[in-house]
């Protein structure tokens, strides 16, 4: 069992200031007395006046020593058994605290603080922050931070995976937030970054992710990673990503995925840049970037490509799927292996350089995500198409009716014309009076529109609501229902004549011509 650190002071201070025993440390604890031996084993601890006392143990100690020194890790048990051989009488359990005191420790290693010369540096990483829950699919919620290592700016962005290009897009937004480009970046031993170690105890022979060294001599940086289990060396990330963790994303609420990254835009812009710089306190990490920011290299003329592309196979069915939803292609591209291109906001899929279509992206599971124009296309060129569509309404509408269906197939019943009479059912009384009807025709093992018809109306009845009238019109019947706008009366003014300017108005009019039938 592990000891917390605490718990470890608390009873190395009773033991040796308060002279308790260590069966009242133990019982005040609530810890066996073992756990406290070894506790005060380990140490090596004894108290002010406690005389030295004689141990069998002394005598083998020269051949411990020797022992432990040529092997640090040698197991207490197998040490004993050797010990035990040249005549030791003692018990394992005994001996074994007694050699935790005389077993060679590794020397603490001393590390020089890292110094950068502004935009010398960044850091890379990626913190995993629990999952996200979209719709019936589990996401893994990632952050990408990068940090300046001279100012300390920092850069977040949250992503529903770490994929190379949410690893690319992340550089490109950083970049773009600080302005610039550090010219070395480093990076763990990630596999967006490093591919594979031949020589782990030089690590000379290192082959890199080819995406991401082509993505760095487009922005013109080095790309290195840290040495093997050595993640002292980009402890400015590993420390900013603590700093991410207790003071921005504790008890914070959000709705989804682009509000939690508006707002950590707004904490990166914020707080984060209002701190203060760990090199002066008397600057803030804002000033500080600042004074950073024309010695990063400019960022390159052209955008970076960093869309995730993939080859897919398209089947019988007009969809491709891409990462567990199944997008529409028009009906004339199935049986041919296509190309998908997507960002975190939509996905296109290509045949060739020609987009066949576009998509939102949906972050779901087993969704089905199409435009009607493909599904219309198919149904118009299938005959039968028509009536699998039909099927696919019914039950997406009124789940039950699916049962309704397979029941009624087993009896015989033509399939057809229980979908038709169905979908006219739903068309009339709407899916949520439909599902309760469907379930009741099932609990009464009809499986038949009929039954789901008076099944509707007795509900119907019940809450004492009209029928619901399907009145066939005529044509001139439906033109008289046609809404007529008044027109505008200001259009009349122009029909009005123009006075003469030049005339009197006080003058009277001219005499109207006479008829000669008028004429006496």
């Amino acid at each position: 069992m592990a000891i917390a650190p605490e718990l470890r002071a608390q009873i190395l201070r009773l033991y040796q200031a308060e002279r308790w025993r260590i069966g009242t440390i133990a019982s005040q604890l609530h810890l066996h007395r073992d756990t406290v031996q070894r506790v005060i084993a380990q140490a090596c601890v004894m108290r002010p006046d406690t005389p030295l006392r004689p141990s069998q143990i002394d005598a083998y100690l020269p051949f411990i020593r020797e022992t432990l020194a040529k092997f640090p890790t040698l197991a207490a048990s197998r040490l004993h058994a050797m010990v035990r051989e040249r005549g030791y009488t003692g018990g394992p359990d005994h001996f074994r605290h007694l050699v935790a005191c005389h077993r060679p420790r590794p020397a603490a290693e001393a590390y020089l603080r890292l110094r950068t010369l502004p935009g010398e540096q960044a850091q890379v990483d990626w913190g995993h922050f629990g999952h996200l829950v979209v719709g019936r699919a589990k996401r893994p919620l990632m952050a990408f931070v990068m940090v300046l290592s001279y100012s300390r700016r920092i850069f977040l962005r949250f992503s529903l995976n770490a994929r190379m290009d949410s690893f690319l897009r992340g550089h490109v937004l950083a970049f773009a937030a600080f302005g610039g480009v550090a010219r070395v970046l480093l990076y763990d031993n990630l596999k967006s970054a490093v591919l594979e170690r031949v020589d782990h105890a030089s690590g000379t022979a290192i082959r890199f992710n080819a995406d991401l060294l082509a993505f760095a001599a487009a922005h013109r940086y080095e790309p290195r990673p840290v040495a093997v289990a050595r993640g002292n060396e980009k402890g400015r990330v590993e420390r900013s990503i603590r700093y991410i963790r207790d003071n921005f994303f504790a008890a914070r609420t959000f709705t989804d995925l682009d509000d939690l990254n508006a707002q950590a835009q707004v904490w990166c812009e914020g707080d984060a840049c209002d701190r203060r710089w760990p090199e002066d306190d008397r600057l803030t990490v804002r000033q500080a970037g600042q004074a950073e920011r024309p010695s990063l290299m400019k960022l390159p003329e052209h955008d970076y490509p960093v869309a995730e592309r993939l080859e897919v196979h398209a089947g019988k069915t007009p969809y491709v799927r891409f990462d567990l939803n199944d997008y529409s292609i028009p009906h004339t591209h199935v049986r041919r292996t296509l190309t998908v291109l997507a960002d975190p906001d939509r996905v296109r899929v290509l045949d060739g350089a020609t987009v066949l279509a576009t998509h939102r992206r949906s972050w779901d599971r087993r969704a089905q995500v199409e435009q009607e124009v493909h599904v219309q296309a198919l149904i118009d060129h299938k005959r039968g198409a028509r009536a699998h569509r039909a099927t696919d309404r019914l039950t997406q509408a009124v789940p039950a009716a699916a049962e309704l269906l397979q029941r009624a197939a087993q009896r015989g019943h033509n399939l057809g014309s229980v979908t038709a009479a169905l979908s006219k059912l739903l068309d009339r009384y709407g899916a949520q009076p439909m599902q309760a009807a469907v379930v009741e025709a099932l609990a009464r093992d009809v499986p038949h529109p009929n039954a789901v018809r008076l099944a509707l109306e007795r509900a119907r009845h019940a809450s004492q609501t009209p029928p619901p009238v399907d009145t066939p019109l005529s044509q001139r019947a439906r033109s008289l229902d046609v809404t007529v706008q008044a027109h505008a009366l200001d259009a009349y003014d122009a029909l009005r004549p123009v006075a003469d300017p030049t005339s009197d108005p006080t003058s009277d009019p001219a005499p109207k011509p006479t008829d000669p039938k008028d004429e006496p």
